[in-house]
């Protein structure tokens, strides 16, 4: 990413490939004054198939208003060439709240990256169904929500959760949250959920994957971020990482290593949404990392 954040903007686009897209979006740009830093660009088929693209540009020199902008841009460009598209502002700091149980790794990599500024958002809170981590967050200086859950307020729960929510987030990152979310509770954030699942999806899915893994006398072991849909760890894959493991690595050894994988895999994918680097095609993501 560029280190003038609050002079970049981001394009994402999606439409069917044709010949000339590069040059009208470039030229498009050239014309408004925006210079383009970045640009990346994807075609599942160069006959019929669908083109992808990302651009990061600096707006110093942009002729027209943020509004003005994006409806000549819609109206000049994307109705000519069919494009589901997306224009975002650097500066303009997405909200990501943090939903964690007690296992703290994946949070507390999470926060310290905030802190740091490698993640460029604000974190409004984190929810959890347990209270031990509360001393934890705070000392970050950020809130922290207690919310009990299981089988009998499961409803009620998720209720709740989504009025600590409402207005306050943009992105909601499952930080080892050990509950499965209802379908209702997805649908009012599509492809605006990561999670980290603890194994190498789509093998060992659900619980205890890594004594699954260890059953099976796996050589290697993963960590998967994904987008969280209706069906359990079937979601868009952002991205995913492993380790060399052998018959010598107990149960505790493997949680270890694969502690430190779902750190990094989870904080990478997390950067990369909050950089708009991801865009969400059906059940696969094309990733410009």
């Amino acid at each position: 990413m560029t280190t003038l954040p609050e002079t970049t903007a981001r394009l994402l686009i999606t439409c069917p490939d044709r010949p000339g897209i590069v040059s009208a979006v470039t030229t498009f740009l050239y014309h408004h004054g925006l210079n383009i830093t970045e640009l990346d660009q994807h075609s599942s088929d160069p006959s019929g198939g669908k083109f992808f693209m990302r651009l990061e540009f600096q707006t110093p020199s942009m002729d027209v208003s943020r509004p003005a902008l994006a409806q000549a841009f819609g109206e000049v460009v994307a109705k000519r060439f069919e494009m589901d598209w997306r224009l975002s502002f650097a500066a303009d700091k997405p909200r990501m709240a943090l939903l964690v149980s007690r296992h703290d790794h994946a949070l507390l990599e999470l926060l310290w990256r905030w802190q740091r500024g490698e993640l460029r958002a604000d974190i409004p809170m984190v929810i959890s169904n347990h209270p031990d981590l509360r001393e934890s967050v705070e000392r970050f200086g950020v809130r922290f929500e207690h919310v009990a859950i299981d089988a009998a307020t499961h409803a009620e729960a998720e209720a709740k959760m989504l009025a600590l929510l409402a207005g306050q987030t943009d992105l909601i990152v499952l930080a080892r949250y050990m509950r499965i979310l209802s379908g209702e509770f997805v649908a009012h954030y599509p492809s605006r959920i990561i999670n980290i699942h603890h194994s190498f999806l789509p093998a060992f899915v659900g619980a205890d994957p890594y004594q699954q893994a260890q059953l099976r006398g796996v050589k290697i072991i993963g960590a998967t971020a994904h987008y969280v849909t209706a069906d359990l760890d079937q979601g868009p894959i952002i991205e995913q990482d492993v380790v060399r493991v052998s018959h010598r690595d107990e149960l505790v050894d493997l949680k270890n290593l694969g502690r430190d994988l779902e750190r990094q895999v989870l904080a990478r994918a997390v950067r990369w949404h909050i950089e708009d680097r991801v865009i969400v095609d059906g059940n696969k993501t094309v990733v410009f990392s």
